[in-house]
């Protein structure tokens, strides 16, 4: 604060102006009257060093913090909304949740990344600064880069940077892709400890609104024939629309190591293993368990990871296996409980009466035998052979593998499954019922899989007509598999370990929840595969620093659901108080208590001063 005055007014009035440094914006204030010259002359002789002393104890006070409670205005109600040149009108309330999302990216060292891939190149514009605040509206304020651009006052950064220089920072992120997702695990290892003892693979789609797909193309320099991105696939919810195909990796805390992304048509299982040689050279060759569902279990893949040390848990699909197998597994012999490994029969935990206390932990426990199956055939697993003519055909395998199936069996899974099948049976009786059988939309997993039609002749010979059924065959055949559950491995460990290891492949569920419904990383809205490519690596971005702001919660003693966590980071919002102060518009809650607690920044305050909120962030930039 300093002294001002008119210098060439014969009698002129001091006051207390304050300077003030809101975002990028500089502004002064008159926050005290001090008095006219001639009304100080009553009280001192030199009424000049009188206001200077003032303004000195001014200075101190707000030092030392004494003056940020006593700041006052006045309030003209008839005052209008300042005048701008803005075709709409946008909000004044800045975000500063994101504060806790920068600790994590600071601590990532992206900006010592981005300053060394780009030291010899002809950038201008700041690759960090537009990183990470695509990283932050990707989880606070999910939108197009369009969209994100548009509301980047919203931050109280306020970041200037102009919308190309958006795309072609995308640009400059893709043709980087193998060092920063390589970067990212290196630096989140000073983070977090990694847990790289497991890592779990699984593979998902993201679809685009367009009706048709990219056409392959030939690269101009090697004379390649390439896939497009964009490709027609099978898709869960039955869309028409094009997707791309994601693999991703995270260890066992639910922290992504790595990520690929491939056309949407291509064959899942052929990207485990050369994604799986990326994270070996990360690792430098330190072996993992690879865990992953029966999808992504190939010959090819249970082989690459028998070898180096490495070794495999994959689910695995009773209905597949070999007659021999199948008899194996039904055979009610050699079962024994998970909890104590006392000897039980498959009868014994179908038949006990689960309404008494007594049997309630055999209710809530699982059986299970383990069977050594040394060959792949046995399976039913397949690969993919190449003819002559260039296609390509699914064949049987016929090579040898050291591995074993743990089957299990759970009276309250069996339970679950047939309740399920029986609203599913009462679907498909209604619908023989009121002639609707062909209205349903056909697959594999739909109810009209219990329907059986059976084409008869009119008498006297013609036409002919269907009748539907149910068709028992096909769910008593269904209900023989209820309860059972297996697992192949080459591992020696403990039955209950391999299958504690298994039972967290949840975890990658939740990562592609998040991203999906959370980060909405979907649809997607680039057309060029850079692009595309660049989007994907900016989600990933955010669902490594979100999944490791909840592993430092987690260590802290508290857990928060992601809906909880990203309420309260958007949430966060301040109102800008005439360039004087920051009033917080949200309130106190467990989430804030333990944010605060974690990461120290003190955002649990009623109102900040700009000076507060610009130190915080030199602190967190550093």
């Amino acid at each position: 604060m300093k002294l001002n005055y008119d210098r060439k007014s014969k009698d002129p009035t001091y006051f207390v102006q304050q300077g003030i440094r809101n975002g990028k914006k500089t502004t002064t204030r008159n926050v005290s009257r001090i008095g006219k010259h001639s009304e100080l002359l009553a009280i001192t002789e030199d009424p000049l060093s009188y206001a200077r002393e003032k303004v000195r104890q001014y200075n101190e006070d707000f030092k030392e913090g004494r003056l940020a409670s006593n700041i006052a205005f006045n309030i003209d109600f008839s005052q209008k909304v300042k005048a701008t040149n803005d075709i709409a009108s946008h909000s004044n309330q800045v975000n500063i949740g994101y504060f806790i999302l920068q600790r994590i990216y600071s601590g990532l060292r992206l900006k010592d990344y981005f300053a060394e891939v780009t030291k010899d190149s002809k950038v201008t514009f700041d690759c960090n600064e537009i990183n990470r605040f695509l990283i932050y509206a990707r989880v606070l304020d999910p939108k197009s880069k369009r969209g994100t651009f548009d509301n980047l006052s919203a931050y109280y950064e306020n970041p200037d940077f102009g919308y190309q220089h958006i795309l072609r920072f995308m640009d400059v992120l893709e043709s980087h892709y193998d060092s920063y997702i390589e970067h990212l695990f290196l630096s989140s290892s000073n983070i977090v400890p990694r847990n790289t003892g497991v890592c779990y693979y699984d593979c998902t789609n993201y679809y685009f609104e367009i009706e048709t797909e990219d056409e392959d193309y030939i690269d101009p320099v090697t004379g390649e024939v390439l896939k497009g991105m964009r490709k027609y696939a099978i898709s869960k919810d039955h869309r028409p629309n094009p997707v791309v195909q994601m693999g991703l990796f995270m260890d066992g805390s639910g922290i992504p190591i790595s990520m690929c992304i491939n056309p949407g048509s291509n064959n899942e299982q052929t990207s485990a293993v050369p994604l799986e040689e990326k994270i070996l050279k990360m690792f430098k060759g330190k072996p993992f368990v690879y865990c992953a569902d029966a999808g992504l279990g190939s010959l090819s893949i249970r082989n690459f990871n028998s070898m180096g040390g490495r070794a495999f848990i994959v689910t695995q699909s009773i209905k597949k296996m070999s007659d021999v197998l199948k008899n194996a597994v039904f055979n009610d012999y050699d079962y024994k409980r998970l909890s104590n490994d006392e000897s039980v029969t498959i009868r014994e935990m179908k038949s006990f009466d689960k309404s008494q206390e007594s049997n309630l932990h055999l209710y809530n426990d699982h059986v299970y035998k383990i069977v050594d199956a040394p060959n792949v055939v046995e399976l039913g697993l397949y690969e993919e052979k190449l003819l002559k003519n260039g296609k390509t055909q699914k064949v049987k395998t016929k090579a040898c593998l050291k591995q074993k199936v743990i089957i299990t069996f759970s009276r309250k899974v069996m339970e679950y499954q047939r309740a399920i099948r029986n609203r599913q049976i009462e679907r498909a009786n209604k619908l023989i019922k009121t002639d609707s059988v062909e209205s349903v939309r056909k697959g594999s997993h739909d109810v009209t899989r219990f329907i059986k039609r059976t084409s008869k002749a009119k008498s006297g010979g013609g036409a002919t007509y269907d009748i539907y059924e149910l068709d028992l065959a096909i769910i008593e055949e269904e209900e023989k598999y209820d309860g059972y559950y297996a697992v192949a491995t080459n591992l020696d460990d403990n039955a209950k370990d391999i299958l504690a290891v298994n039972s967290n492949r949840y975890k990658i569920e939740d990562c592609f929840r998040v991203l999906k419904t959370n980060f909405e990383a979907r649809p997607v809205f680039h057309r060029n595969n850079t692009r595309i490519i660049a989007h994907f690596m900016i989600c990933y971005t955010a669902l490594l620093i979100y999944r490791l702001i909840e592993k430092k919660l987690d260590d802290y003693g508290t857990h928060f659901t992601t809906a909880q966590l990203l309420s309260t980071l958007k949430n966060m919002n301040l109102a800008n108080r005439n360039d004087l102060f920051y009033e917080a518009l949200y309130n106190g809650s467990r989430v804030c208590t333990a944010l605060n607690g974690v990461f120290g920044l003190d955002l649990d305050k009623q109102y900040y001063l700009p000076k507060e909120l610009n130190k915080k962030i030199k602190e967190i930039l550093k």
